[in-house]
């Protein structure tokens, strides 16, 4: 059993056949096909291929899910003895993908 390891939204997932990855926001509705293009690293079960910094010629492909967004960040501010306080909360939007081949 193979894996890849792909770039996209500034960071890195090892992904596998059938896996279920939550990336930053991705164009596209629930059902749409996706490709990552950025492949760094693919390993088949026997042979590994290591990009310099992308192998050439593979790619991994999936379908979206879900998209949704990510659980709730608490931002405080506060400045002592100055009756400054101010909180703020942030929720950042995620896509949900199912690796269907990798290639």
């Amino acid at each position: 059993m193979g894996f890849a390891v792909i770039k996209t939204g500034g960071k890195q997932y090892r992904v596998t056949e059938g896996a279920i990855v939550t990336v930053e926001k991705l164009l596209g509705n629930p059902g749409d096909r996706v490709e990552f293009a950025d492949v760094l690293m693919r390993h088949d079960g026997t042979n590994a291929a290591i990009g310099t910094p992308l192998v050439a010629g593979a790619k991994v492909s999936g379908v979206i899910v879900r998209q949704d967004r990510g659980p709730r960040i608490l931002v405080y501010k506060k400045k002592r003895r100055k009756n400054y306080r101010r909180r703020r909360g942030h929720r950042q939007w995620e896509t949900t993908v199912r690796v269907t081949s990798i290639e």
